[in-house]
């Protein structure tokens, strides 16, 4: 009897680890979809993409470990020269871009949106909706402090001022904010399913 449930127990954990890597590639992909399926509209320096959206869903569904861990195998997949990032780009060129802070932001969107969601008693929209925009001001004020970093100090470039730099993200923050809304009542709605149904009475075979 203790051997059948050992035996039960090591299936269970092998078919988490294996539904952790399977969505952990999953949202890795759906980054590189997301960088590329809008990239052709530009403005200033900034390519138009759904990598806000995508980042700030895999902290809310797959929580901070997997979120986060998903972003870093896209940054990484994208440093090795596969052309993953915005506008089919990679490779460690990317490092002197000036956008490399959004995507080193990513990581960290994952992480604080999942964080904030794990540690609060209550799963509701307006939790979900704290921790996605919690996420998406991450992504503007590192993604934007870099820009204005790399304009001025890598590329020496100082008729981009700040100003100019904030600018140009103003259509950008109009779309994610709507996106940011649409991941918070997704994303709770999910979670709202999984739990009903987890906790839902089983029958014996």
């Amino acid at each position: 009897m203790l051997t059948n449930n050992y035996h039960e127990v090591n299936k269970l954990k092998s078919k988490i680890r294996t539904t952790d890597l399977v969505l952990v590639a999953m949202f890795a992909a759906l980054m590189a979809i997301g960088a590329n399926v809008t990239s052709f509209l530009v403005i200033g320096s900034v390519p138009i993409t759904l990598q806000t959206l995508f980042s700030i869903l895999a902290g809310a569904l797959l929580g901070r470990r997997l979120g986060a861990l998903a972003m870093t195998v896209y940054l990484l997949v994208g440093l090795v020269g596969f052309p993953v990032f915005a506008q089919f780009s990679g490779g460690l060129r990317t490092l002197v871009s000036p956008t490399f802070g959004f995507l080193l932001s990513y990581i960290l969107v994952s992480y604080v949106t999942g964080l904030i969601i794990e540690k609060s008693k209550e799963k509701k929209l307006a939790t979900f909706l704290l921790a996605c925009f919690a996420g998406l001001i991450i992504n503007y004020v590192l993604g934007t402090h870099y820009m204005y970093f790399a304009f001025q100090v890598l590329a020496n470039l100082e008729a981009v001022s700040y100003t100019i730099v904030w600018s140009w993200m103003a259509a950008p923050l109009v779309k994610d904010i709507i996106l940011t809304i649409f991941a918070s009542v997704l994303s709770v709605r999910i979670y709202s399913t999984v739990r009903r149904s987890q906790h839902s009475p089983k029958q014996i075979a």
